[in-house]
């Protein structure tokens, strides 16, 4: 799956090793662990069926965007959108859940 950044930050949070945002170590390894595994989905359905990704739809549309569970009450917020060969996943934002 292809994989675009609403924000510079969240690009770099996942490359650089020594950039974590102000986040806990804990949130940006799994940060990091979910980005990988969204680029190596084939597109929604192969996400869906990754329960440790506890996906939650933000929304009744379909377009809407989706959360995926981080721990430590963070979430990452998704948008996926289709293109005309496959799913591309808009990375918006990582939030505190509390």
């Amino acid at each position: 799956m292809d994989v675009e950044f609403d924000s510079d930050s969240l690009d770099r949070l996942e490359v650089d090793q020594n950039y974590s945002a102000g986040l806990s170590d804990a949130v940006v390894r799994a940060y990091r662990r979910r980005m990988q595994q969204i680029r190596a989905a084939d597109g929604e359905r192969t996400l869906a069926g990754l329960k440790s990704l506890r996906m939650q739809t933000l929304g009744r549309k379909r377009n809407n965007p989706i959360s995926m569970h981080l721990g430590d009450n963070y979430r990452l917020i998704v948008r996926l959108k289709e293109n005309a060969s496959e799913e591309t996943a808009v990375i918006m934002d990582i939030v505190n859940d509390e």
